[in-house]
């Protein structure tokens, strides 16, 4: 992967709403889902979710097929892939039996709590 293309891959994503309809994307899986319920599920207007729904799709993180009047849409985990070997390619310095592999999951911090005020 060339420089330029992760750039416009992190662009994308670097938008909460472009962000929100990836995730939901992955989260449905490969069968992916018609941007009508895409709308409906995040409560985006039609234009919004059209805008960025073409974002994603020239950052080639989503694949769209045309069902009749629909359009299915499914996130293009292949382009993640690539994106994430990009980021890792030199890991530990070349040596990548050093380093935690991909696929598994990092634990996520523990959310920090306000502290509780006596009253």
């Amino acid at each position: 992967m060339e420089t330029k293309a992760a750039l416009k891959i992190l662009a994308a994503l670097a938008q909460d709403t472009r962000l929100a309809i990836f995730r939901h994307l992955v989260e449905v899986g490969p069968e992916g889902v018609h941007a009508g319920a895409i709308a409906e599920t995040l409560g985006l207007p039609g234009a919004t979710l059209s805008f960025h729904l073409k974002e994603l799709h020239h950052a080639d993180l989503v694949e769209s097929q045309q069902e009749g009047r629909f359009i299915r849409y499914t996130a293009n985990l292949a382009t993640v892939q690539a994106m994430v070997g990009y980021l890792t390619e030199t890991c530990c310095g070349g040596k990548p039996e050093m380093c935690v592999p991909v696929s598994t999951p990092l634990p996520m911090p523990a959310p920090k709590r306000k502290p509780v005020r006596p009253q």
